[in-house]
């Protein structure tokens, strides 16, 4: 008899205690997932903007069955240790061929066309800086514990803090990271801290290690100056790329170093994010504001440029003038992925916001869709809009360039190019085309149809500026120029 109470006691306890830990090991689980969901509505952000590096200016190959698409001559080791960390996009683009309209498509979510900001130097008064959603003050709206900082150059009009930066360098230009618009821009000149890189990664990593200690999550915004002109490099990466063996495009020692040390300002940073334990719970974005100059002296002209094998460059709106560099890492994206999906500038905002958590912030006439389902392997095929298509609108002459004004428009495989002038068109298949040399306008009439009415459709409905012979659109405010669709 008192063996079976014993055993019988025995038997209860363990049934207690069964039960008590699958109460414990619930609500632990239940702890970690809300743990995580909690970490995943207000991740941190860090988006590095570099300035006009090339589609193929890195030693990252962004398309895996292009071989032209990496650099033989460039070293970015970090960034491709963040490409190994994340997704790649092979059909990224910038919103414009040239900085400034770039910045706002990725501040605002909208193309240079809806803002009437197409070119640099343009007066940019009839810009509602303060009343539309930016990235900063989108993500406050979702949590306001969000700090947000912007260093290194602006490029746009107003100031950070009118677009919701807590902290910045101010209103920022070329002129801030050493430009100037002469010869001399070509010539390699040996600094201690080329081009800011590594006096923006410290203020960058000042804010971020503050942002740890005051438990609050953060955007910040790293915009370089390089790898702009004029040309600035440490001598000793100088040398080692003078004596490397040139590319076959790439061919000048000092923008190859130049190259280099902006990645080592990215390998600091990623270190510093790696010690303060944030990895996990971080997004990192790195991108190019438009493609390479076509015209760096020691490479041919245009044809095989240093954006070959894209066509053209900087200024224009064929391929090597806007399609980019775009890696993001981050929670939930699988290592070494790669997207084919066209993607724009005009999509960070959107993306930011959905990675955030938002569930009530509400973009109007914004241009750009959220890429965050292609990011967390939804098994997304393309990107939401409410517009059809990627815009890019270059309506006025460019001396340096192609000279003609024009505007385009990419759906699918497919890329449409409009000349104002004479109203003629250009139809590419990217997919088969990237180098942009077989018009299909007359083999594929009813694509190209389809297309041109899109893109003037488009053009209309947010009244873009139009090209007039004489209008530069540099410095006098739109409504005095009075020229739109």
């Amino acid at each position: 008899m008192h063996y079976y109470y014993v055993q019988n006691f025995y038997k209860k306890d363990i049934k207690i205690y069964f039960l008590l830990f699958s109460v414990l090991f619930l609500l632990s689980c239940k702890s970690i997932e809300t743990t995580k969901n909690t970490r995943l509505r207000s991740p941190n952000f860090i988006f590095i903007l570099s300035d006009d590096q090339g589609w193929n200016g890195t030693s990252v190959q962004m398309m895996s069955n292009e071989p032209g698409s990496v650099s033989d001559y460039f070293e970015t080791p970090n960034l491709e240790i963040l490409a190994q960390k994340g997704m790649r996009f092979s059909d990224a683009y910038a919103s414009a061929p040239v900085c400034a309209p770039s910045r706002y498509s990725i501040q605002f979510g909208k193309t240079p066309a809806r803002l009437s900001l197409i070119r640099v130097g343009m007066n940019t008064d009839h810009i509602d800086h303060d009343g539309f959603i930016s990235i900063p003050k989108a993500l406050k709206k979702v949590n306001n514990k969000y700090k947000t900082a912007h260093f290194g150059k602006w490029g746009m009009g107003s100031n950070p803090s009118v677009l919701g930066y807590d902290v910045s360098d101010g209103p920022t230009k070329n002129k801030d990271g050493n430009f100037e618009n002469n010869k001399n821009q070509w010539e390699n000149v040996f600094k201690k801290d080329p081009k800011y890189i590594f006096s923006l990664t410290d203020k960058a990593i000042k804010f971020i290690t503050s942002c740890k200690s005051e438990k609050r999550p953060f955007y910040l915004q790293i915009s370089h100056y390089a790898v702009h002109t004029n040309i600035e490099s440490k001598e000793k990466n100088y040398k080692k790329f003078k004596e490397k063996q040139q590319g076959l495009h790439k061919k000048n020692p000092g923008f190859a170093a130049m190259t280099f040390e902006l990645d080592e300002g990215l390998g600091i940073l990623l270190q510093k994010i790696k010690e303060l334990g944030i990895e996990d719970n971080t997004y990192i974005i790195y991108m190019s504001d438009n493609g390479s100059v076509p015209n760096i002296p020691g490479a041919k002209k245009y044809e095989k440029s240093y954006n070959y094998p894209l066509s053209r460059g900087k200024w224009d709106a064929y391929e090597g003038g806007v399609r980019v560099p775009l890696i993001i890492s981050g929670p939930g994206i699988n290592n070494g992925s790669e997207s084919a999906v066209p993607v724009s500038g005009s999509d960070i905002l959107p993306t930011i916001l959905d990675l955030a958590g938002n569930k009530t912030v509400e973009l109007t006439k914004v241009d750009g869709g959220s890429i965050a389902p292609i990011l967390l392997n939804k098994n997304i095929k393309q990107v939401k809009r409410s517009v059809a298509g990627i815009f890019f609108h270059v309506p006025y002459k460019n001396g340096i360039a192609l000279k003609r004004p024009h505007s385009a428009v990419r759906l699918g495989d497919y890329k449409l190019i409009k000349f104002q002038d004479d109203k003629s068109i250009l139809l590419f298949n990217l997919v088969k085309d990237k180098m942009e040399k077989l018009n299909l306008a007359n083999q594929k009439k009813e694509k190209a149809k389809e297309l041109e009415k899109i893109l003037d459709g488009y053009l209309v409905e947010v009244n873009a500026p139009k090209w007039q012979e004489g209008i530069t659109w540099k410095n006098t405010p739109l409504k005095e120029i009075n020229s739109n669709y």
